[in-house]
């Protein structure tokens, strides 16, 4: 391939690789998918209903689980599941600094210490062995995350937890659909929590769901997203009641009819989704492997990601441009790129309320400086496949040393 000059590239004067912006990510919203959301705003039901019990029963028949309990969002799910683990204060929680700040954030909703543990090099995922370093009398659970649709080592840490007396909470966020040994990710750990926000797998709008084989558990999240109240206002309305009694602090964090229809449409199209985003992975991973300069993601014989990121880390040794530059260059190709993520607690407020100055989880900092999340989404076309390997190339070439 002809070396491209610094000239040709779209951040420099020259013609981009799209003429409009292709984005990360994105929601696909069908007929089906309307259909459904309008039958509801047609029904007596649009906040919690029966279409809210319809979702759940949906999602534990397709991960496996026994229970599954439907949340506003993905972050409420988090809170639920550390108030139903029993974390509260004084208590420590063991998870990753490379995810979205939610993840340790729950932790603190519940007045407790997150405590991070730095990751393994291949799947940027909590490494065990540093989590077995970290433990405490303090330590009540462990947050692990399924980063990028990757399975965290969910064996290793189950049985951390299990030596240990402590629950996990798997933030499997990204990984709806994803599978670790032969198992379904939300039938392995105490309590799964996935998010449906538009970029996800399947959508909601807004919404999450934990996932759990524990009854008690999930009669812990269950009453924590209805305001700590016993029973719900369709059974007392059934029932001809309304005698209520509140028995613990709880929050509004319930799903609505509107985005539980939305759900029960969008996971019938679930295996269609992950077909597709596996393809463009093999197509991604077929066209840069070549690329010296570039380290791609790795999926372990023993688990099929989900996909739902497709971060490439740049050997900056071997290009004479910054992340900051090669980001900037592909965005001016209209290549919709983002970086997942900062690591928490490289965050101001972290950085203030536990003094982190940089350069205690070395892996998780030396992989931020270098990721670049390129467009994932299963509604992306060959030509926008095509588009994102032609602008990578063309702007890693630009920069090669």
């Amino acid at each position: 391939m002809k070396k491209a000059g610094a000239g040709d590239l779209a951040v420099n004067g020259g013609c981009p690789v799209r003429s409009t912006l292709l984005p990360y990510g994105h929601q696909t919203i069908d007929k089906e998918d309307i259909d459904t959301v309008v039958d509801v705003l047609r029904s007596d039901w649009i906040t919690t209903g029966p279409k809210v019990s319809e979702f759940e029963d949906a999602m534990a028949s397709r991960v496996g689980s026994k229970y599954a309990v439907s949340f506003s969002s993905g972050t409420a799910a988090l809170h639920a599941a550390a108030f139903a683990a029993g974390i509260g204060p004084g208590d420590e929680a063991i998870t990753t600094p490379m995810t979205f700040c939610a993840t340790a954030n729950c932790i603190l909703y519940q007045r407790a210490k997150p405590v991070f543990a730095d990751i393994s090099r291949d799947t940027l995922n909590l490494d065990p062995d540093e989590v077995a370093n970290r433990i405490t009398p303090k330590t009540k659970a462990i947050i692990p995350v399924d980063y990028s649709g990757h399975p965290a080592e969910l064996d290793a840490l189950n049985k951390l937890a299990q030596d240990h007396g402590l629950i996990v909470i798997e933030d499997a966020c990204h990984a709806l659909g994803a599978t670790y040994k032969g198992r379904q990710v939300g039938s392995i750990s105490n309590m799964t929590v996935f998010s449906f926000h538009p970029v996800k797998h399947i959508t909601t709008g807004e919404g999450g769901m934990v996932t759990t084989d524990d009854k008690e558990l999930a009669a812990r999240l269950s009453l924590f997203r209805n305001h700590g109240i016993v029973g719900d206002a369709r059974q007392r309305q059934a029932n001809g009641q309304w005698y209520y009694e509140m028995v613990s602090l709880g929050y509004n964090y319930r799903l609505t009819d509107i985005g539980s229809a939305l759900g029960i449409s969008q996971l019938k199209k679930l295996d269609d989704n992950l077909l597709r985003r596996r393809e463009i992975a093999s197509i991604y991973r077929a066209a840069f492997s070549d690329i010296s300069s570039l380290i791609l993601p790795v999926e372990r014989p023993e688990v099929a990601s989900a996909w739902h990121l497709y971060p490439i880390r740049l050997d900056l040794d071997l290009l004479t441009a910054t992340r900051a530059e090669v980001f900037q260059a592909l965005r001016a190709e209209n290549i919709g790129v983002n970086v997942h993520y900062i690591p928490v607690h490289m965050h101001p407020y972290y950085r203030n309320l536990f003094g982190y100055e940089g350069g205690e989880y070395p892996i998780a900092e030396a992989a931020y400086e270098r990721l670049i999340s390129l467009p994932m989404f299963h509604a992306m076309t060959k030509a926008d496949v095509d588009d994102v390997i032609n602008a990578v190339k063309k702007v890693i070439e630009s920069f090669r040393k």
